[in-house]
């Protein structure tokens, strides 16, 4: 009966982890691509950042949503 508990309480835990990292690689994922893509998608408050920070903060973004995507799709909590 314990076990059965546990175990339960373990697929609930690793359901939530998983959506949530999915969750939060779609959006780092997207805030990669509009700073990437800023002057493309005609976004005037982003593409007048500098490119420099547009592109190194884009590249950190795809690195870390790539990470959490693989994190999430992986599902070893």
């Amino acid at each position: 009966m314990q076990e059965s508990f546990r175990d339960k309480q373990q697929k609930s835990y690793t359901l939530m982890r998983m959506t949530y990292d999915l969750a939060m690689a779609v959006l780092i994922l997207g805030m990669a691509v509009v700073m990437l893509f800023s002057e493309r998608l005609k976004i005037d408050q982003i593409s007048t950042i500098d490119a420099t920070f547009r592109y190194l903060f884009g590249g950190i973004c795809v690195l870390y949503g790539g990470f959490r995507l693989y994190r999430g799709i992986k599902r070893d909590y």
